[in-house]
């Protein structure tokens, strides 16, 4: 029997390199916010993709969180549609 990893977070267990977790982390975290204000406004999954000037199928794929069919420059314009300001912060770790 091997010992387990221990991993800071899921990205990092599935992630070849520390850039590529840390590059879906941003993702993820910036699709719950989008998704967050998409909740927050109301909208329907046609109304939310019509605001963000993306298609209903693709409004899907990014209400069910699934990062790996988005980029992030692709999230940034998609959260600036919806009228917000997307800030980055970079933390040491």
């Amino acid at each position: 029997m091997s010992e387990l990893d221990n991993y800071q977070s899921v990205w990092d267990a599935i992630s070849d390199t520390p850039e590529q977790a840390a590059n879906l982390r941003a993702r993820a975290e910036l699709m719950q916010k989008i998704a967050a204000i998409v909740k927050e406004s109301g909208w329907t999954q046609a109304e939310a993709a019509k605001h963000c000037g993306i298609t209903q199928p693709r409004m899907n794929d990014l209400l069910r969180g699934r990062v790996s069919r988005f980029s992030l420059d692709a999230l940034v314009n998609i959260a600036t549609a919806t009228g917000h300001q997307v800030h980055v912060e970079l933390e040491s770790v």
